[in-house]
């Protein structure tokens, strides 16, 4: 497993995504760059060039061109990166309104209206409950029911455009930095990130929201009384990929 902290790491810093890319177009110079290129499985003597560049709007944040010496081919990398200044360091990885996501995932007409009850764009249809909003636990057996069939039915399938999403900006990579006592890093590749946060079952958290394998679904909130906060959202702990 490839990580890295200490005082080089510290010392170029990693405020944005701006400053991981002059690290990979300066590779030859940095030491943290060329772990992250070896763990990509290249051989430094083997690479021509690397140019990056950061990506907006998409899960990859960084896309990594490289040219090989060896066969004159210029692979293409696209590189997730969260930085986390604790050690829990939950971490959003989507968000959107329920229509989009039933675009995306083809969720039914009823369940879709339950999930809008649950972030709250659509009122309480129960007088006893929060004004603003309803948990999932407040739904009756069968309401709570047709939306954990959902989540276990597609589980993998969402798992999969919560984390690597779609297209040619898909990622391939994610590259966590944490910032607490000391700095450090951990690059792993997508499809051992998708099955860690896999793991584990679907169901209703006793505080109403949903667990989807080591992922957590809730209401976004927030954002002083916006509409936006009855977006949906899926959050992970990004800390725990240094463990696997």
């Amino acid at each position: 497993m490839a990580r890295q902290s200490g005082s080089e790491i510290a010392k170029r810093g990693f405020q944005s995504e701006k400053d991981i890319v002059t690290k990979f177009n300066k590779w030859k110079d940095d030491d943290d760059c060329k772990q992250w290129l070896k763990r990509m499985g290249y051989k430094l003597n083997e690479i021509k060039s690397v140019q990056s560049r950061t990506i907006r709007n998409n899960k990859t944040d960084i896309q990594v061109k490289i040219s090989r010496t060896d066969n004159g081919n210029i692979d293409t990398h696209n590189i997730q990166v969260k930085s986390l200044s604790n050690s829990r360091g939950f971490n959003q990885v989507d968000k959107r309104w329920i229509d989009t996501y039933q675009d995306m995932w083809n969720i039914p007409d009823d369940t879709t209206q339950l999930l809008k009850y649950y972030t709250g764009e659509i009122k309480p249809f129960t007088a006893d409950v929060d004004k603003n909003r309803m948990y999932l636990d407040e739904f009756t057996s069968e309401q709570q029911e047709n939306i954990l069939n959902f989540f276990k039915e597609n589980k993998i399938w969402i798992i999969c455009d919560l984390l690597r999403g779609r297209g040619s900006y898909s990622a391939e990579w994610i590259l966590v930095v944490q910032k607490t006592d000391r700095i450090r890093w951990i690059l792993q590749p997508i499809n051992k990130v998708i099955n860690y946060y896999s793991k584990g079952d679907v169901f209703i958290t006793p505080k109403g929201n949903l667990k989807i394998g080591r992922i957590s679904m809730q209401r976004k909130g927030g954002d002083n009384g916006k509409k936006s906060a009855n977006m949906l959202q899926f959050k992970i702990n990004p800390a725990k990929l240094f463990e696997i």
